[in-house]
C-alpha cells in the first residue's frame, strides 16, 4: 500500500481530481455531497434546535436563518479551526465521492473493492463534534475493546477526529487517483 510521499503523488491527486471535477456531472455531485456532508455534521450537533427551527411556529425567514446560523462561519456554534476543518472534511468527502463514483463508472470497479472512502465519512462525521460528542461515541465504540475513557481528555479537544477523517480522505482520494492513473483498474489497495 503506497503512501502519498512525493510532490508527484500530491500533483497526480490534484490532476486526477481536477479532471474528474471539470466533467460538470461530477462537479455537482461533488458539490452536493459535500454540501450534504456539512449539513449532516452542523445539525447533528444540535439535533433539537434544528427540530425546532423545522417544526416550530417561527416564520420562514426565522427558521431559515436559524439553520443558516448553525454552519462555520455563519455563526458563532465553531472557532475558526473547527470550521477550517469542517469545511476541508466536507469539501474532501464530495471529491472523494465523486472521485469514487467516476472511477467505479468509467473503470467498472466493484464497491467491494474500494472501501477507505466510508472509513473517511465515518470519521467525518466524528470529527464533526467536539471532544464531548466525537469522543463519547468513540468511546462508546472502542468501549467494546476494552479502550479506556481517557479518549475523552484528548488535547485537541475532539479536532483529532476531524483531523483523522482528513488523513483518511487524503488517503483515499490518493489511492482513487493512483488506481485511475493510466487507466489502469486497481482500486483501493486496503482489502475490505
Amino acid at each position: 500500500m503506497r503512501l502519498p510521499t512525493r510532490s508527484r503523488d500530491w500533483r497526480l491527486m490534484g490532476r486526477t481530481a481536477r479532471l474528474v471535477l471539470s466533467v460538470p456531472g461530477y462537479a455537482l455531485l461533488a458539490g452536493a455531497v459535500a454540501v450534504a456532508a456539512l449539513s449532516l455534521f452542523v445539525f447533528s450537533l444540535n439535533a433539537p434546535l434544528v427540530g425546532f427551527a423545522v417544526t416550530g411556529a417561527l416564520p420562514l425567514g426565522d427558521r431559515v436563518a436559524l439553520l443558516v446560523r448553525q454552519f462555520p462561519f455563519l455563526g458563532p456554534a465553531f472557532t475558526p479551526l473547527q470550521g477550517v476543518l469542517l469545511v476541508g472534511v466536507a469539501a474532501l468527502t464530495g471529491v472523494d465521492v465523486a472521485m469514487a463514483t467516476y472511477h467505479f463508472r468509467e473503470h467498472g470497479v466493484s464497491l467491494r473493492q474500494g472501501g477507505t472512502g466510508a472509513a473517511g465519512v465515518v470519521l467525518g462525521t466524528l470529527g464533526a463534534g467536539c471532544a464531548a460528542c466525537g469522543s463519547a461515541v468513540l468511546v462508546g465504540l472502542l468501549s467494546l475493546l476494552g479502550v479506556s475513557t481517557s479518549l475523552l481528555f484528548l488535547p485537541l479537544d475532539g479536532l483529532e477526529f476531524a483531523l483523522g477523517a482528513l488523513v483518511v480522505l487524503t488517503l483515499s482520494v490518493f489511492w482513487l487517483a493512483d488506481g485511475m492513473r493510466g487507466g489502469r483498474i486497481k482500486g483501493c489497495p486496503v482489502d475490505v
